[in-house]
């Protein structure tokens, strides 16, 4: 089954975690940074960042 999520920015970056768009931020380095931290304190979580000008998410590793 796909997933559609219909709050996907239209520019910049955000972050999607378990599959959920939650903060969307101006800059990479802010959503890497935000990520990462989030990552650290919640390691079990799935999160990704989303790049809106590529439409592509990669995953975040602490």
């Amino acid at each position: 089954m796909v997933l559609h999520s219909p709050d996907l920015p239209k520019t910049g970056y955000a972050l999607e975690i378990d599959g959920r768009i939650k903060t969307e931020f101006s800059t990479k380095e802010g959503a890497e940074r935000g990520a990462l931290e989030l990552k650290r304190r919640f390691p079990t979580l799935q999160i990704r960042v989303y790049d809106a000008a590529t439409q592509l998410r990669h995953d975040v590793h602490a």
